[in-house]
């Protein structure tokens, strides 16, 4: 273990907020854990607190891998898995939409294990990396809205056309992703408002297609216009009571909550160990856990911007943020999501919630941007090594 520790690098801040956001997340966990064990036919809740065990420790073991890969070789490595991700995505649009009455459309089952995964969360990943190795590509040269099409935009459009149809929310966040980072790549605005337009209209075109023809895609358009005008209104739909039981838990937990594991809408709420266990948090350990869970994340999000301020390549730069900011972005819609300050989407809370794909992905992400710090911390140390002594003295005084 010694060892494990000492072969540690990068960002130290970074790991040590990933930690503590992992070991607080067994508490709301194992707490929500006992209402999926009552309706789960034979599971325990301990089952659930080891199953969400070996889901973060293989993500950090994910991490600790992942950051040893000088990053430079994550740039031809998202050439490889964009096709990967393309082939993964058009598998599971094509094995029906539902199976056993759940959306087949986003999840595929690993033969032999057994387990189930999510392609549209690791292809977010991948597109973003891909993005990141474009623009870097591109920096210093002129460039032309007609040259950019193929290379870069036409990969992004089809990951979306293969996300949109089962899950608008995570084709959203990928494209508001993908339009952040190409902004901060210096990809000329007139050149990206022309993107945008183009984004409308397809979705446009794609919501009057479904709607014109139901049968194409079954019960997801119907599940956005509700959620949205659940949003709106006050019209009883399972949105609309996903969103009254976590207010509830909300106001329950006032200023300090009612404690570890007294949380009791988690009985009534569902999904509440997943895309609802914010409200869960603040119910059981009040507005000091809701604000000090919000308070790592921004910490988060200012080590993922020293990091990427900290590297001296532009694909670096482009990589951390492209990767690192989504984590923090998808915090805060989940968060908002569940204070009613946005429609339900679906979107976990990174490291906190249960489940497998979410949990991996986001440790792979992580590792991503650790690779980055480690090569520069790598770098400032071979400098410190070549400094004369007297150098060295003088500096620190």
């Amino acid at each position: 273990m010694k060892t494990v520790f000492d072969n540690i690098k990068g960002d130290r801040i970074i790991w040590a907020i990933a930690a503590l956001l992992a070991i607080f997340s067994f508490l709301p966990v194992y707490s929500a854990a006992s209402n999926l064990a009552y309706i789960g036919g034979g599971s325990t809740t301990f089952s659930y607190f080891i199953k969400h065990f070996v889901h973060l420790f293989l993500g950090f073991s994910i991490i600790y891998g992942v950051h040893k890969i000088p990053y430079r070789y994550f740039r031809g490595l998202s050439m490889v898995m964009i096709p990967v991700v393309l082939v993964l995505l058009l598998i599971t649009m094509l094995q029906g939409s539902t199976i056993g009455g759940a959306n087949a459309s986003r999840w595929i089952r690993v033969p032999i294990v057994g387990f189930t995964f999510q392609p549209s969360t690791l292809a977010a990943l991948v597109l973003m990396v891909f993005v990141a190795r474009y623009l870097s590509k591109i920096k210093d040269e002129i460039v032309s809205f007609k040259d950019s099409i193929l290379p870069l935009w036409l990969p992004v459009f089809v990951v979306l056309a293969l996300v949109l149809p089962a899950n608008f929310s995570t084709a959203a966040l990928i494209f508001s992703m993908v339009i952040l980072l190409t902004f901060l790549g210096g990809y000329p605005l007139k050149y990206l408002a022309i993107i945008i337009g183009s984004g409308v209209v397809v979705l446009m075109f794609f919501v009057l297609t479904a709607k014109a023809f139901p049968d194409l895609m079954p019960n997801r358009v119907d599940t956005w216009t509700s959620r949205i005008s659940s949003f709106m209104d006050t019209e009883a739909t399972q949105e609309a009571y996903q969103i009254e039981k976590a207010k509830i838990a909300i106001a329950t937990g006032g200023i300090q909550g009612l404690g570890p594991g007294k949380s009791v809408q988690k009985n009534f709420l569902p999904q509440s160990s997943s895309d609802f266990i914010f409200a869960i948090i603040i119910e059981e350990y009040g507005l000091i856990g809701g604000i000090s869970l919000l308070v790592l994340y921004l910490w988060l999000m200012f080590r993922i911007v020293i990091v990427a301020q900290n590297s001296d390549t532009v694909f670096g730069k482009l990589l951390t943020v492209g990767v690192g900011i989504p984590i923090v972005f998808q915090a805060l819609v989940n968060m908002g999501v569940a204070v009613e300050l946005f429609p339900v989407t679906g979107q976990t809370l990174p490291l906190i919630s249960s489940g497998g794909t979410s949990i991996w992905v986001t440790c792979l992400a992580l590792g991503i941007v650790l690779s980055v710090s480690t090569k520069r911390d790598e770098e400032k140390a071979q400098n410190y090594d070549e400094k004369h002594p007297l150098e060295i003295l003088s500096e620190a005084l």
